[in-house]
């Protein structure tokens, strides 16, 4: 079957019957849409009035919503291509894609390349957007190791051919992560990694070494750097007025934001807290906003939204590997604990539950490069569903 005609047969959807099925999982695909529509309304909510401030004066009152509209077109226009992509084919590009991403991490660190705000060199200038390579390592990671494990089953229970190879390559990318700096990012490739491991039957000695290992090294980074030390110890007490004024400010205006939603919020618009008191209200504190506007009950629906997102995607997973197609069932695992650990990390950060980190909501938050890979994992979720469907009913993918 042809690239274009796999395409279109993913949007067809026929009647359940001895011999044929819905080529669609369309509870899925609506809340993804409704999840990233939702985010289009915050993203206005909570960034319509940062052009009254002089940070943002020059940019107009409708700059933020416009370039997260542009960026969510490219994200789904990208996405309809790699739902039109099969597994085997992201397969065979899983080491290419992994190797050009380490040398987009190399080249960010490069003075007068990468691209620098608040001390950290994240992006790379294209024209007039900047592109992210971290947060295309994540898509990245999934299907390298989705692709080692599968190459690699003999070996899982091994240190030098099975452990030592990916330890080093999830090394080398935390070490030029780091040195951007983005500890956020760090925390979720690794968890990636080590999850996928762990499904793919490394040896459970080996997977609780490395997690221990991990969990040293971050703390050792947290010791020798005064500012992380700094906001660790604030989130445990953000309202001392010592701390509410100085490195807990977001966090502190965060939950005085939670607080006045209380059950049913204080009604779309009416955020006060998004008024040049909440800092990054449209990106990592977007749930604040939420909180506020929408009130627990929001806050609760858009929780549902994402354990559905995470469960479906495990169930995809477990039918793949019942089709006996491996690495698409990593992929598709992958992706669940990719939006699982970075949903938890971002609520949990605005609810005062875990140290302040700049990680964004997937699919809702602000953010250029970073929507767009979110797209991307949740098309190639939908395509893993596309190709396990297709194979039930014995059509050819």
């Amino acid at each position: 079957m042809s690239m274009l005609g796999d395409f279109s047969a993913l949007f067809k959807s026929q009647p359940t019957s001895r011999t044929a099925a819905p080529t669609l999982d369309a509870k899925l695909l609506l809340v993804g849409i409704a999840l990233v529509g939702f985010g289009l309304l915050m993203v206005y909510s909570a960034s319509i009035a940062l052009a009254d401030g002089p940070r943002y004066a020059n940019y107009g009152r409708y700059y933020f919503v416009i370039r997260h509209t542009a960026f969510v077109t490219i994200g789904l226009v990208g996405a309809l291509f790699v739902a039109s992509v099969p597994m085997q084919v992201w397969r065979k590009l899983a080491l290419p894609i992994f190797i050009i991403s380490l040398l987009l991490l190399l080249l960010v660190l490069i003075p007068g390349v990468g691209r620098t705000v608040n001390g950290a060199r994240r992006w790379l200038p294209l024209g007039p957007i900047n592109f992210q390579p971290s947060e295309l390592m994540k898509v990245a990671m999934i299907l390298f190791v989705a692709y080692y494990i599968e190459r690699k089953q003999a070996y899982m229970g091994t240190f030098l051919r099975g452990l030592a190879p990916i330890v080093l390559s999830l090394g080398v990318v935390a070490g030029l992560i780091i040195m951007e700096p983005d500890l956020g990012a760090v925390i979720v490739i690794v968890a990636i990694a080590i999850g996928l491991l762990f499904i793919g039957g490394m040896n459970k000695k080996y997977i609780t070494g490395l997690i221990v290992l991990m969990c040293a090294l971050f703390l050792m980074m947290v010791w020798v750097s005064p500012w992380r030390v700094q906001r660790f110890l604030v989130y445990l007490d953000p309202w001392n007025p010592d701390n509410a004024y100085g490195s807990a400010y977001q966090l502190s205006h965060s939950l005085i934001a939670l607080g006045r939603g209380e059950w049913f919020g204080v009604g779309i618009g009416s955020s006060v807290e998004k008024l040049h008191y909440l800092p990054e209200a449209h990106t990592d504190f977007i749930v604040a906003v939420i909180g506020e506007e929408l009130g627990f009950f929001g806050v609760a629906l858009l929780i549902l939204a994402f354990v559905f997102v995470v469960h479906r995607a495990f169930q995809i997973a477990h039918q793949a590997i019942a089709n006996e197609r491996l690495f698409s069932a990593l992929v598709a695992h992958g992706v669940g604990i990719w939006f699982a650990i970075q949903t938890f990390i971002n609520i949990g950060v605005c609810f005062g539950l875990l140290p302040t980190k700049g990680l964004t909501l997937p699919l809702v938050s602000y953010g250029g490069t970073g929507v767009v890979m979110n797209l991307a994992a949740f098309a190639m979720l939908l395509r893993v569903d596309f190709e396990n469907r297709s194979m039930m009913v014995g059509r050819r993918v």
